[in-house]
C-alpha cells in the first residue's frame, strides 16, 4: 500500500528558509504524480507547488519564486525548498500523490490527488 511520509516542517523567522521532504512508501518512481498542499487553521487546503515524471512543475501565484518543488535523484524523495518565508506561509503541509495521470487543471487541485500524507508543521513568526 502507497504510504507517503512528510518531514522538515519547524518554526523559523520571517525571512528564513525549510526544506520539506516527502517519502514515499510503496510508490511508483517511474511514472509519477505528486503535489505539496498547505492548510492553515480556518482556511481551505490549497496546492502550493506540482511535479510529474516529466519534470513538469507547477506553482501558486503566492509561492512563486520563492518555493521550489524538486525530486532529489539520489533517493527519489519529493522535496519543496521554502526560501523567503512570510507569516502568511504558516500551515499545515501535505504530501499528495497519484499514479494515475493528474490532468494539468487539476495539478494544484485537492481532488487530483489519491494519496496524502498526515503533514508536517510550518509556522513563521
Amino acid at each position: 500500500h502507497v504510504q507517503l511520509v512528510e518531514s522538515g516542517g519547524g518554526s523559523v523567522q520571517a525571512g528564513g528558509s525549510l526544506r520539506l521532504s516527502c517519502t514515499a512508501i510503496g510508490y511508483p518512481y517511474s511514472t509519477y504524480f505528486m503535489a505539496w498542499f498547505r492548510q492553515a487553521p480556518g482556511k481551505e487546503r490549497e496546492g502550493v507547488a506540482s511535479i510529474d515524471s516529466d519534470g513538469e512543475t507547477t506553482y501558486a501565484d503566492s509561492v512563486k519564486g520563492r518555493f521550489t518543488i524538486y525530486i532529489d535523484s539520489a533517493d527519489n524523495i519529493l522535496n519543496l525548498q521554502t526560501n523567503s518565508l512570510r507569516p502568511e506561509d504558516s500551515a499545515m503541509y501535505y504530501c499528495a500523490g497519484d499514479v494515475e495521470r493528474v490532468p494539468p487543471y487539476l495539478r494544484l487541485r485537492r481532488g487530483g490527488y489519491k494519496y496524502w500524507g498526515r503533514g508536517t508543521q510550518v509556522t513563521v513568526s
